[in-house]
């Protein structure tokens, strides 16, 4: 077994890993401290997170936010799940993978843009659906990707031992593989919910008159510039997005495959 490197021997490393945490948070903390800030500099305030709530510009980019998002966490682990079987399965999975990455490699503004003209050929009007689907398209890769390294550290002997009981393939994936990989599917659902409550530039292009949270903080700020009860939006925007990571770190922690294989012969012969 390896010796653990002494302490004081490793404050290096721990420097810089601390100078990249500072620069990676540092920028959020005044956005932080200005949301709760009262009229005098020492005063602290719950006032403008209460205020929000009477702002209906807020309420219906709430509203809209949650909703996109809950259709993004759906639909991109479903398709992900199918392009990683894809991958697997099919002939010439680099290409297939390519195919599946190549929207991570185009600009945010020129996919958004190429999805609205896309839309005005179908004439189809900015609405929640041509929201979420942009936002699919940008969640898509990353869900691609969760499910892919997933599936990766599925031992293949559980799968061998279901085709020996008799099992076909859809029967074998259903009883044993996706019981395996079913947290990193729900670790894709809970980082494309991530993607979708943080996208801005590639909605913003297709949005129309519906507003998520991010549109509209940037909108605001375009127009009127920072305010208490911007910096509180923004402060829910940040919270909501580090127990969202936190909530993919719990469903991801890596746990020990069952090593009984009469279990899993019995489960796919049942």
């Amino acid at each position: 077994m390896a010796e653990r490197v002494p302490l004081y021997r490793s404050w290096p490393m721990w420097l810089i890993i601390g100078a990249t945490l500072a620069f990676l948070y540092m920028p959020l903390v005044p956005a932080l401290l200005l949301s709760v800030r009262g009229e005098g500099a020492e005063e602290i305030t719950w006032r403008w997170f209460y205020e929000l709530w009477h702002i209906s510009l807020v309420v219906k980019a709430l509203r809209t936010t949650a909703m996109i998002a809950l259709l993004v966490g759906l639909i991109a682990p479903l398709l992900g799940l199918l392009a990683a079987l894809s991958i697997r399965e099919l002939r010439l999975p680099r290409l297939i993978l390519l195919i599946m990455l190549l929207p991570l490699f185009i600009p945010g503004v020129s996919m958004g843009l190429a999805c609205a003209f896309l839309f005005r050929l179908l004439d189809m009007p900015p609405s929640l659906l041509t929201i979420t689907i942009v936002q699919v398209l940008w969640a898509l890769p990353f869900a691609t990707l969760i499910i892919l390294t997933v599936m990766a550290t599925v031992d293949p002997i559980y799968l061998e031992a279901a085709y020996l009981s008799g099992a076909s393939r859809w029967r074998a994936f259903r009883d044993i593989e996706l019981p395996l990989i079913a947290p990193g599917v729900f670790g894709a659902a809970s980082f494309s919910v991530i993607i979708s409550v943080n996208e801005t530039v590639r909605t913003s292009v297709v949005q129309g008159p519906w507003n998520t949270i991010p549109t509209y903080i940037w909108s605001t700020y375009k127009q009127v510039g920072l305010s208490p009860a911007l910096y509180a939006l923004m402060t829910l925007v940040i919270l909501s997005t580090v127990a969202l990571a936190g909530f993919y770190l719990l469903l991801n922690r890596p746990k020990q495959q069952p090593r009984k294989i009469a279990e899993i012969t019995q489960a796919s012969e049942a």
